[in-house]
């Protein structure tokens, strides 16, 4: 996140809200770089709807309006195999195509 109005002088204090803000994700307030505390799993939870803000330090007013967005969390596949009626027992002629 970053606004046009922040020159690098530090006058502007970049503020989050909304899902997991401060629990999941974390905003450096002078830089505006967004970053996550911990790792996402879908299953527990398939977007979060966060809201971002650049304000003045000194009068703590908004500079620019309040931006959302929303991050979605990609599942992967995070189970391991099992193989219940094991032990199996397979063969591969040699020269099998691929």
């Amino acid at each position: 996140l970053h606004s046009d109005l922040d020159k690098g002088e530090g006058t502007v204090k970049y503020t989050l809200s909304g899902d997991g803000a401060g629990t999941v994700f974390t905003i450096d307030e002078t830089t505006g770089d967004i970053h996550a505390i911990r790792s996402l799993d879908r299953e527990e939870k398939p977007f979060y709807t966060l809201r971002a803000q650049a304000v003045d330090i000194e009068t703590r007013k908004p500079l620019e309006p309040e931006s959302e967005f929303i991050i979605k969390v990609q599942d992967i596949n995070d189970n391991e195999p099992k193989f219940l009626d094991g032990p199996y027992i397979a063969s591969v002629p040699e020269m099998s195509p691929v």
